[in-house]
Formats: C-alpha cells, sequence, structure tokens
C-alpha cells in the first residue's frame, strides 16, 4: 500500500495567519512547520494503521512546512524546488492525502483561503473553479490514485467533500464567515480571513490519525472529481491599482501537460 501525502500549512490547527508563520521571515515559522509536522506524523501513523508500506510526504507549501528532524520516519520526503506540478505522483500509488489545506480564493469563512497565493481571484479548469485542491484532486484522478482523505479548515473540509463525495475529511479549525473577498486586493486578501476558532492542536492530530486510517480503508467507496477534455485552464489575478486582474490560459488535452504548463498572463498557451 503506497500513499502520496501533500501538505500545506494554512489549514493547519494553531496556526493563526500568513505574515506571522507561513512564510521563512515569519516570527512564529518554525513553529508552523512543528504544527504542521506533527499533523504529518499523524497521518503517517493512521496510515501505517491501515496498511501501509509506503509513504510519500510532498511539502506543498511555498515556503517550505516539513521539520524534518521531526518527521515520522516511517515517511520519505520530497522537498525542495523547482519541481514540477505534484512531483512523484504517478499510477504506482494506491492513494493521496491532504493534510493542512485551505479553502480556494473567495470561500465565504474559508480561513487564509487563497489559491496558490493571496493575489490570485480565481482558478478554473473548463469552466470549474477548482482552486489548489480541486487540481490536485484531478491530477490524482489522471493517475488513477484515489484521493481518501483531507484535512484543514472546515470550509476546505467543504470544499472537498462536494468535490469527491465520501472523502474522509478533519476539520481542525472554522474561519468566521464575512462573507466573500471577492474584488479585493492581494493586501486586502491577505488579512480579510484571520480568524478561525482552533481545535487543540493534540485533538486536531487524533482526528487526523483516525481519518486517514478510514480514508485508506474505505477506498472504494469514495467518489472521484473529473473533467472531461479538451481542456482550459483559466488563472485571473486580482485588480490592482484601478487595473483589471491579468488573465493566463492554457489549452490542451493532456490534463496533466495542462496543469504543468507555465502561465504567461495576457497570453493563450497550447500545452505541449
Amino acid at each position: 500500500m503506497k500513499v502520496y501525502a501533500i501538505t500545506d500549512m494554512e489549514g493547519v490547527a494553531g496556526v493563526v495567519d500568513s505574515p506571522n508563520y507561513c512564510n521563512r521571515e515569519s516570527r512564529y515559522y518554525e513553529r508552523g512547520c512543528e504544527l504542521t509536522t506533527l499533523e504529518v506524523n499523524a497521518a503517517v501513523d493512521g496510515a501505517l494503521e491501515a496498511g501501509a508500506t509506503e509513504i510519500l510526504v510532498v511539502d506543498g507549501h511555498g515556503q517550505g512546512a516539513i521539520n524534518q528532524e521531526l518527521l515520522h520516519p516511517a515517511a520519505t520526503l520530497l522537498i525542495g524546488r523547482p519541481r514540477p506540478y505534484l512531483a512523484a505522483c504517478n499510477d504506482s500509488f494506491d492513494v493521496a492525502i491532504s493534510i493542512g489545506q485551505h479553502a480556494k480564493s473567495n470561500t465565504p469563512g474559508g480561513h487564509l483561503a487563497h489559491t496558490l497565493s493571496f493575489a490570485c481571484e480565481n482558478l478554473t479548469v473548463n469552466g470549474v473553479s477548482v482552486g489548489e485542491m480541486g487540481s490536485n484532486f484531478l491530477f490524482a484522478a489522471y493517475h488513477g490514485v484515489p484521493y481518501v482523505f483531507l484535512s484543514g479548515d472546515l470550509a476546505a473540509a467543504r470544499e472537498a467533500e462536494a468535490l469527491a463525495p465520501g472523502i474522509e475529511t478533519a476539520a481542525v479549525k472554522e474561519g468566521l464567515d464575512r462573507g466573500s473577498a471577492t474584488g479585493m486586493s492581494a493586501e486586502e486578501n491577505l488579512l480579510y480571513n484571520g480568524a478561525a476558532i482552533h481545535m487543540h492542536p493534540t485533538k486536531a492530530r487524533d482526528l487526523i490519525q483516525a481519518g486517514v486510517r478510514r480514508g485508506i480503508e474505505r477506498r472504494d467507496e469514495i467518489g472521484r472529481f473529473w473533467l472531461e477534455p479538451p481542456y482550459t485552464l483559466e488563472m485571473t489575478m486580482r485588480a490592482e491599482n484601478g487595473e483589471p486582474g491579468k488573465i493566463a490560459r492554457v489549452t490542451g488535452n493532456d490534463l496533466a501537460r495542462v496543469l504543468r504548463t507555465p502561465r504567461e498572463f495576457g497570453k493563450h498557451v497550447e500545452a505541449q
């Protein structure tokens, strides 16, 4: 049983905001990495209980979020950049899971909700708003790998459940619903959804461990998120200084190539 586990940081219990926790220059960055790594360790324990024999942890946070010395010794770690989108994900994996995920940009009640960056207004594939989570689900499904578990804030959990019916989730915190951040600048969006009710980190890890175990055990019962080709990916940035948001468009028949093709704003790129 081989498990692909991708991480983020904003959806981890105890990670309060982005400026203070999520960047290398943040004053609580090391604490954010510790909290993230301990949630990942709980997921690894759950996977082992469900029969996993190989677990690859992919540090998916842009600034890095895994403390290698604290990481569960049963896991291997993919870390560092540059690397292609969802590097090492292929059909050799039996299941995929996400730890510390946040909701997509403009999600009401989404704690630290964004897509790739707080400067992005929306990311769509074939007109469907997908965000980071939907893109990950699609890429895994492309390789025939079922997504069976996701942890993060409540809005992220609901987003996952809508995309993959039956998926196991662990909502470890709940953002206050102030409405959508649609139309805000990047700076406004960064500070908009900073308040949340957090579960105690120890309890959050217990939920994650149990949820991963159930997800793997129930893998054949969980739906997959999929869109049929051909594909049109559009990334729209937030308006700045009175100027409309820039748009990048990528098209093609192969989903993996479309998701991995570099985006050029103001241009239409055909995936090769």
